[in-house]
């Protein structure tokens, strides 16, 4: 017997039509596949709150309410610093989030859902109702002062593109495509996610020494030491990805995912994050600044998704134990389309130099 816990979201290929905007994506990397394509979030919203340059597109999850008709369709969408010294541990300034809704009835889309197949022509995309900057997909109100078509979000993506090879496309207008050659270099992989439900053995929950004792059997089984003949990306050590000695509740956490350690987002609207640490976890979330309601977890982010985005050797790039996404509980209709949200982010802790000495 078993008993549907949380979605779990798994990285998989798949062709670029299928991550268009039409077929309403959960996907990681490329350009952000915007639901409503007007009104997109602004380039002062989509900027670090350490560096002040701008974000790329980390990863969006489609998440309606089937409850509730505003909410026939929905998105959360996530953007991060690509700058590794903008990611402190325990501290969330170099992300943001922005949810996005529609009822089914609206002005982008059929009212039916398109067959899942490769469709003639390109569209209804985003850039049918913007310029978007030809780097990361974003809105691009900036353009470049040779051709006078190039479109981008900040000086800092100009200038990227101009260095990359715009510089020699700027003398032939005409040959010019609204996005980069760039991009691709830049931004990170692009993938769709796939939720299925995670399913454990009903019964209950494992006490602290009972999640202790299979920790020590995975240990013991060579099942969490570090795979240096492995060159796959489907199998990381999160022990050594920690890089750090850590507290129980991540023994916990690593005995929760060994089912499914390929999982790089774990869907669980309205219940608790599975913690990385017993520390730094958010005392008091601020509710809703449109509605006033409470927000609630709805999703986080996995370290396994580091594997996937190619970044650097860790400790030297963007780095997390786990990046938990807050929401309206009522997912309340605000005036703009897109919507900022809450993430935290969560490291792992250190175990304390007594207890690391202690029977040494």
């Amino acid at each position: 017997m078993t008993e549907v816990v949380v979605e779990l979201g798994f990285i998989e290929k798949a062709p670029t039509w299928k991550l268009q905007s039409r077929f309403f994506p959960s996907k990681v990397g490329g350009y952000p596949a915007w639901l409503a394509l007007k009104d997109l979030p602004s380039s002062e919203e989509l900027i670090c709150q350490r560096c002040n340059k701008p974000l790329i597109f980390l990863c969006q999850l489609y998440a309606p309410f089937h409850h509730k008709e505003e909410c026939f369709h929905r998105t959360v969408f996530v953007f991060v610093c690509r700058d590794s010294g903008c990611c402190q541990d325990n501290d969330s300034s170099n992300i943001r989030v922005f949810r996005c809704q529609l009822q089914r009835d609206n002005e982008f889309y059929p009212y039916e859902p398109p067959k899942e197949e490769k469709p003639e022509s390109d569209g209804p995309c985003a850039g049918d109702f913007n310029n978007l900057c030809r780097i990361c997909g974003a809105l691009g109100p900036k353009v470049c002062g040779g051709c006078k078509q190039a479109r981008y979000c900040s000086k800092e993506h100009q200038a990227l593109d101009w260095k990359s090879g715009h510089k020699s496309e700027c003398k032939d207008p005409g040959s010019l495509s609204k996005t980069s050659p760039f991009s691709s270099k830049f931004l990170f992989p692009e993938f769709e996610v796939e939720l299925e439900p995670e399913e454990l053995e009903a019964g209950r929950e494992k006490s602290d020494e009972e999640v202790m004792k299979e920790y020590q059997d995975l240990l013991r089984s060579g099942q969490v030491t570090h795979q240096d003949d492995d060159d796959s990306d489907t199998e990381v050590d999160l022990v050594n990805m920690a890089s750090k000695e850590t507290d129980k509740q991540f023994q916990k956490f690593r005995t929760r995912i060994k089912e499914f350690p390929d999982q790089v987002v774990r869907y669980d609207r309205g219940r608790e994050p599975l913690w990385v640490s017993s520390e730094n976890q958010p005392v008091e979330v601020p509710p809703c600044p449109h509605c006033g309601e409470p927000r609630q977890f709805e999703f986080q982010v996995m370290p396994q998704l580091l594997v996937h985005l190619k970044v650097d050797n860790m400790g030297h790039s963007i780095d997390w134990g786990t990046v938990l996404i807050y929401s309206c509980q009522e997912s309340c209709k605000a005036t703009r389309p897109y919507v900022e949200e809450i993430a935290y982010k969560q490291d792992y802790s250190p175990i304390p130099s007594v207890m690391k000495n202690q029977g040494t």
